[in-house]
């Protein structure tokens, strides 16, 4: 819940949002360490499944995570993933419950029954799969490299960034990453994020790599004095960063998940996803 706080105290100092990975694509690297894939391991619908209309489709979500889910200035939910939920029902002709739920409570509250599907951008995570099923992924998280603007470019790859430091968080898969493919680049670890961000800024590292959200935000708040840059592509390998952001549905209702999904693709075909990636997050950075 504390790097969900964060995410919302960088979101409300930031001077503009950020997008990120949509699509799904890993930057090639090279070295002896291949890059491991873990399986889309959403369970199939039986063949006789069928998505049934709905009268209501109950969606679940929290308030803590701008730009996906939060409470504005006048103490309306809003954000991108409840204008999707919206959309999804608009594209269903069905009625659409949205309510805000804690964190910790909305894969309980969904096996109660208490509602059709979770949307708070849960990443498809092998631990979460064990309680819940998700839909086909509508986002991406990346790990996202960055560094100082007064700095040359040099190729983001494990040769290119040979010898340079690193800055990282302790304990996190973005560190995992780092010890697998860049073995010769050496890490600055900190105990926490901030700290890594603030010894980038400072120069005491050459570049920080971090979740690609969080990152975004940092580099485009009054925190990072306007001194840094995404450097390279994305990073969305599964086995670090998890298999993309989805909704979650009971793993007793199939037939809500084919609904999801049928809509979920009227949404893209229609252009209103893309609308609302370009709401939430005007500026696209590749």
């Amino acid at each position: 819940m504390k790097a969900r706080k964060r995410v919302r105290d960088i979101f409300l100092a930031a001077t503009a949002f950020m997008a990120l990975a949509i699509g799904y694509s890993v930057e090639a690297m090279s070295g002896d360490a291949a890059p491991v894939r873990v399986a889309a391991a959403s369970t199939p619908p039986p063949a006789d499944a069928a998505p049934t209309r709905r009268v209501v489709i109950r969606f679940l979500t929290d308030s803590d995570f701008p730009p996906f889910n939060f409470y504005d200035e006048d103490g309306v939910l809003v954000g991108f993933n409840i204008d999707l939920a919206r959309a999804i029902c608009l594209e269903l002709g069905t009625s659409c419950d949205i309510k805000a739920r804690p964190w910790e409570e909305l894969f309980t509250d969904l096996k109660k029954g208490e509602a059709d599907a979770v949307i708070a951008a849960h990443k498809v995570t092998v631990s979460a799969l064990k309680d819940v099923d998700f839909t086909d992924r509508y986002f991406h998280t990346p790990g996202r490299f960055a560094g100082r603007k007064d700095e040359p470019q040099v190729e983001m790859s494990p040769s290119g960034l040979d010898g340079k430091r690193i800055a990282v968080a302790r304990g996190t898969a973005h560190e995992a990453f780092l010890k697998a493919f860049f073995r010769d680049s050496p890490l600055a670890i900190y105990e926490n994020a901030d700290l890594a961000r603030e010894a980038l800024a400072a120069g005491k590292a050459d570049f920080i790599f971090d979740d690609g959200i969080s990152l975004a935000f940092w580099l485009n708040g009054t925190l990072s004095r306007q001194c840094c840059e995404m450097r390279g592509g994305p990073y969305l390998e599964p086995k670090f960063f998890g298999d993309g952001i989805a909704i979650a549905v009971p793993k007793s209702d199939p037939g809500i998940r084919l609904l999801l999904n049928k809509a979920l693709d009227r949404v893209r075909a229609s252009g209103r996803f893309e609308e609302l990636v370009q709401r939430y997050f005007p500026v696209r950075i590749y």
